[in-house]
């Protein structure tokens, strides 16, 4: 059986957590490999909506093993607090795994969060201030705190008292916050060491050994392609690889082992937070997306900006990401829309760009060249075979396909599971 990448084709929101969950029900195990509580999957299974944010959405699958993997930060109180809410409405979480060598998110670095992205102003990111970026930087500057150092409590003290040297410099002098005590972050992180223990494992050899059996092993990426902190927009990005290469460096899993990566990128395009957006809508348009697609952050609650539907951001996606199927989702949002625009290309400076431009600035200043799509007024959420969909419909997804780099394999016409129309098998044959 295939080890299978699926990630986000735009900047997030892209409705992965239902084409995982579709996946999931093939999948032995699922895998979250990069990001932290600063994302969400929405997922309905049978008329229930789950929000899952650190839980990879292989959870909501009976027989599925879910695992977090050594590329994700977590924060231990949001962990078990959504461990608690599924277990609460019959979800069983027993099986989760999570790697030993997975970064923790200690309170200083959301304190460190919020604080710096108020002192940018203007200049800020658009952070979720829930210490993701700053434990990405602790990770890289090698002081920070691994799960395995919860079982060790020498280790797990020198740690935290390494990395509070400096921030409390940081915290006192130039933010005029309290110091923060070495003994408060311990107690708070060692209250976990006992119920975490049983989940701790070497993940990246379980995950090698199930492909060795035969068995299905699915990557889903947080976050999304533009978002990846090396390929996306940079600064405007995560702090993690979102794209296809960190399921490898956030699972242990080598590159040689995976068979398909899928991108998920909706009918239009939306994003959350600071930075460029050359499709974006400030008028009716935008927020008649917003409100028909329900476009409101699963972990912040914040609107998300909301533009047309951007082609070589798809290509780019193709290309970084080594797609071979797209799923296309919210295509039921688009009902009722007269002509539907698309960028198919864009100007920056009087010149046309097939491509993203090289440089931010360059994309920064780039306006979208749109063609224009007939649409369609049918209701398409009970359409199950492409045949189903209206004509016009038809022609916009094949038109989207021609333009993206690869082919669209399953379009998503509601948000249950079963309201998806299959064009290819996404498991390889």
């Amino acid at each position: 059986m295939p080890a299978i990448v699926l990630v986000g084709a735009q900047w997030g929101d892209e409705g992965k957590g239902k084409a995982t969950d579709a996946l999931g029900a093939e999948a032995d195990y699922v895998v979250k490999f990069n990001g932290g509580n600063n994302a969400g999957h929405t997922v309905v299974v049978d008329g229930e909506k789950y929000a899952l944010h650190l839980l990879p959405s292989g959870i909501l699958t009976p027989g599925c093993t879910p695992v977090i993997g050594n590329g994700v930060v977590i924060d231990l109180a949001v962990l078990f607090e959504e461990i608690d809410g599924l277990t609460a409405r019959g979800i069983d979480c027993s099986k989760l795994l999570i790697s030993a060598n997975a970064h923790l998110i200690p309170s200083y670095n959301r304190t460190l969060d919020k604080t710096v992205e108020r002192f940018l102003g203007k200049r800020k990111i658009g952070t979720t201030g829930r210490g993701i970026g700053p434990t990405y930087a602790d990770k890289m500057s090698r002081v920070g705190i691994r799960v395995q150092d919860l079982f060790d409590e020498n280790i797990l003290r020198q740690k935290i008292e390494g990395a509070l040297d400096a921030k409390n410099h940081l915290l006192v002098k130039v933010f005029n916050r309290r110091a923060i005590t070495v003994d408060e972050v311990f107690e708070e992180l060692i209250a976990y060491a006992d119920r975490l223990r049983p989940m701790v494992t070497d993940t990246g050899k379980t995950l090698v050994d199930a492909l060795d059996r035969g068995e299905m092993v699915l990557f889903e990426g947080g976050q999304a392609t533009l978002l990846d902190v090396d390929h996306g927009n940079y600064p405007f990005v995560t702090s993690s690889n979102a794209t296809s290469g960190g399921a490898c460096t956030g699972s242990g899993v080598p590159p040689t082992r995976i068979d398909r990566v899928i991108a998920v990128a909706k009918a239009y395009a939306t994003r959350v937070g600071e930075g460029p957006f050359p499709t974006e809508l400030h008028d009716e348009w935008g927020d008649r997306l917003r409100n028909v697609g329900g476009e409101f952050g699963t972990t912040t609650g914040r609107p998300r900006r909301c533009g047309w539907y951007d082609a070589p951001i798809s290509r780019y996606a193709a290309r970084i990401n080594g797609v071979t199927d797209f799923v296309l989702t919210k295509l039921d949002v688009l009902t009722g829309i007269e002509r539907i625009p698309v960028c198919v290309a864009y100007e920056v400076d009087g010149e046309r760009h097939e491509e993203m431009p090289m440089t931010e600035t360059g994309f920064h200043h780039a306006k979208p060249i749109y063609e224009y799509f007939d649409g369609w007024t049918e209701d398409i959420s009970a359409a199950r075979t492409f045949d189903d969909l209206p004509k016009a419909a038809q022609v916009y997804v094949n038109a989207l396909e021609a333009i993206s780099g690869q082919r669209i394999s399953a379009v998503g016409v509601g948000p249950s599971r079963e309201q998806t129309v299959v064009r290819h098998s996404l498991l390889p044959e």
